[in-house]
């Protein structure tokens, strides 16, 4: 078993987690790396506090609380408008600070997006 942390865009505070959600159940989209046969379970759901992300400081250490593995950012950071110009600077500070992956996308990117 593999636990999960998903970090959104601010912008999108008020998201529910549908696609993430389903992604992450149908190993698809930033969720396809692992195992088909792997069990993911979601262990925090947050956002990055808007810009310029300040709770990409504070949310980490809640989610490794919670025994998180692994962080992905989730693909609203990569596809909103405009796309998030810090998301590989999140990627690096959360690797680099908490010792943990962080894998950019979680849902496949939608055909309306």
């Amino acid at each position: 078993m593999t636990k999960i942390g998903i970090i959104i865009c601010g912008r999108y505070i008020n998201c529910g987690g549908g696609k993430c959600l389903k992604a992450l159940k149908e190993h698809a989209g930033g969720f396809a790396k692992y195992p088909k046969d792997e069990l993911l379970e979601l262990v925090g759901f947050a956002n990055c506090g808007g810009c310029p992300g300040g709770n990409i400081e504070y949310v980490p250490v809640e989610m490794i609380k919670n025994g998180v593995e692994v962080i992905h950012l989730a693909t609203g950071l990569v596809v909103g408008y405009p796309p998030c110009p810090r998301v590989t600077q999140f990627k690096e500070y959360i690797e680099t600070h908490f010792n943990l992956p962080v894998v950019i996308g979680t849902h496949p990117i939608p055909l309306k997006y």
